[in-house]
């Protein structure tokens, strides 16, 4: 089988990316060191060993993090109690390993449904939550990412139901960097796949705990034994099963909760979609046990299994799983109902409350209080009388940071709003608060005059959210993907969310001149979505041909759906023959001189939004020989947003 340092050698590019970026921070949950910031906790990579960080740079802990003056404050800390039962959890998995299925289940057993839909619809089933648009529906996959808010058993939980098709696995990334823990699913029938195999690594460096659900046990399965060597021998990755399976297919009867030890024999749910009935035995009980289960050989196996599992498995250590080093392991089957709740169960104990995370703050020396909405006396961030550091900020700093990882247009049709999805890191949301933008002039201030908690396609109004939330707030247009949200005087951005290389590339026109503004409208708001990509000719300032890009080609027909759909106007595509794209991080002097070499014959040279160089080329070999060859253009196969722009 594979090994880590092999499969590393197979990633896709974001991977690369998140890896050169250090993009991921997260923190075990021990007593925290005092590294003081306004009063409040915030984290260097030199914390004490009583923080113990997990970050996935190449900085030595001699590289101490630049403080800052203490300035008042003018928000709230957020309440510890509130930040202790915070969970959000993005679900990862291959196509058609029961995602958006198991997202309607925990929903179901949540309380937030009295009924879930499912994927593969009959006509006495009702559609899912989280699938919600017509594409989605009329396909049966999930498209976008998706958030479910809702609180269970006395804590509030955030699910991210993301999309599994490689093409929208951008999407997907966005989500993971909103999340604080992921679950990865498998197909019990087919274990480790190609695309759950690329998700993992992403959370890996994204220093996500991870927790394991082999789904489909009602169906014929591999061995739990064989699951368990797929995930160490690829992964590394030691798993400790909480969940143990009696029997799969036809003869899948339940699980073995191993923690405390009481064996959850299922029947399949009267109504369609609703809950399984579950019977609970000690399994100390073996008489009664091996009469419920009405079957010697599964009872025998049973019993077999529980002995060489306490005999040969380490102990579950929560440490290690928050490391990256262990997987608490699952069965179960989100179709039936079966292992569902008890995961439920299982992950509020478990799973991370909201991490630290890393920023980039610019301090106005002046301290600087410029009106809120005027421009003409606000000093910019590269002058003499700022300074830009690198923190750490904590979930208990007082003022409210957030970050903008997905928008969306026409969640509400009949209004063509614009929604940005945005996890709050620190502080408190109020209504009707006013907040700094990291695209935006430093002092210029936005009012935030209302948020939504979000659960699919449906919304509600909130006056407050806190830590590891992540809410809907009005988006005028101003607000990207990438985008960081805070108060206080000091600029704050965190790090930026990258876009990867497109493989896919087309011109894209209105036909119909009387329907362009309505074309040009519904373009801008895809684009702001993060659905394709857009690129120009040089020096094109918007009045050129539109080029799409997207790293597969279902994109291209989202795209056109949405404009007829949602617009109301038709769309034609001319296909590129170019198959991958490098940024020039050399600039456009670097570039000139290898054009004016002849270097670049064959290769097409357009601009991103933030008009930086972009190289397409027709093939691999090309690419790679002139990223070999002409080592001062520098070129990448991502895209990293800057922290600030003005």
């Amino acid at each position: 089988m594979m090994h880590f340092l092999s499969l590393r050698r197979n990633l896709t590019l974001f991977v690369l990316l998140l890896q050169k970026q250090q993009y991921a921070i997260a923190f075990t949950f021990s007593p925290l060191s005092s590294y003081s910031y306004r009063g409040t906790l915030l984290l260097s990579s030199s914390t004490s060993s009583s923080a113990t960080t997990r970050l996935h740079e190449t900085t030595t802990s001699s590289e101490a993090i630049k403080t800052t003056t203490t300035i008042a404050t003018t928000t709230t800390a957020a309440p510890n109690k509130e930040i202790d039962r915070r969970r959000n959890l993005a679900i990862i998995s291959h196509p058609d390993s029961g995602k958006t299925t198991m997202t309607e289940k925990l929903l179901l057993y949540g309380g937030a449904l009295q009924q879930a839909g499912a994927v593969r619809q009959k006509a006495e089933q009702r559609s899912t939550q989280s699938d919600f648009m017509e594409m989605e529906r009329e396909r049966g996959i999930s498209i976008s990412s998706t958030v479910m808010n809702f609180d269970y058993e006395g804590y509030r939980l955030n699910i991210l139901d993301t999309p599994g098709h490689q093409d929208f696995s951008e999407d997907t990334y966005r989500a993971l960097a909103a999340a604080d823990n992921a679950i990865m699913l498998l197909d019990a029938a087919k274990g480790l796949e190609t695309q759950t195999r690329k998700l993992f690594e992403v959370c890996r460096l994204r220093g996500l705990p991870l927790f394991t659900f082999c789904n489909k046990m009602d169906r014929p399965a591999l061995s739990p034994y064989e699951l368990m060597d797929q995930i160490q021998e690829e992964f590394e990755l030691e798993s400790y099963p909480v969940l143990w399976p009696i029997g799969d297919g036809d003869r899948f009867k339940g699980v073995l909760d191993r923690l405390d030890n009481v064996v959850h024999l299922y029947q399949k749910p009267v109504k369609r979609g609703a809950k399984a009935e579950v019977i609970k035995i000690p399994f100390d009980q073996t008489d009664k046990l091996e009469e419920l289960i009405d079957d010697q050989e599964l009872f025998l196996k049973l019993v077999e299994d529980q002995e060489l599992l306490n005999e040969l498995i380490e102990p579950l250590d929560m440490d290690r799983v928050l490391d990256g080093e262990q997987t608490p392991l699952f069965f179960g089957s989100a179709q039936t109902n079966f292992g569902v709740q008890l995961f439920l169960d299982k992950f509020l104990i478990m799973g991370t409350k909201p991490t630290p995370r890393k920023v980039t703050t610019t301090v106005n020396d002046d301290n600087n209080n410029n009106d809120d909405d005027n421009d003409d006396d606000v000093e910019d961030s590269s002058s003499s009388s700022s300074s830009r550091s690198k923190n750490i900020v904590s979930p208990t700093y007082e003022e409210f940071t957030g970050f903008v990882f997905k928008t969306q247009a026409n969640l509400d049709p009949k209004h063509r709003d614009r929604l940005a999805y945005v996890r709050v890191v620190s502080g408190m949301y109020e209504k009707g608060m006013k907040v700094g933008h990291s695209r935006s002039k430093l002092g210029k201030k936005y009012n935030l005059a209302q948020a939504q908690a979000l659960f699919g396609s449906d919304r509600s109004s909130i006056d407050i959210a806190y830590p590891g939330d992540v809410i809907g707030i009005n988006n005028p247009g101003m607000f990207a993907i990438g985008d960081t949200l805070y108060t206080g005087n000091d600029r704050i951005a965190f790090p930026g969310i990258p876009s990867f290389s497109p493989e896919k590339f087309c011109y894209i026109r209105s036909p119909n001149p009387s329907s362009y503004k309505s074309f040009r409208k519904g373009m801008d708001q895809l684009l702001a979505e993060g659905a394709v990509q857009a690129l120009r000719q040089r020096n094109d300032d918007g009045g050129g041909p539109l080029m799409l890009a997207a790293v597969g080609a279902l994109q291209f027909e989202v795209v056109q759906a949405r404009l007829q759909n949602e617009y109301k106007v038709e769309s034609s595509m001319e296909p590129l023959g170019y198959t991958l794209a490098r940024w020039a991080d050399g600039g456009w002097d670097a570039v000139d001189q290898a054009n004016a070499d002849g270097k670049l014959f064959g290769i097409m040279i357009v601009q991103d939004r933030w008009c930086r160089p972009v190289l397409l080329f027709r093939n691999d070999w090309k690419a790679s020989s002139l990223t070999e060859e002409q080592k001062q253009l520098q070129l990448k196969p991502w895209s990293q947003p800057p922290d600030f722009e003005q």
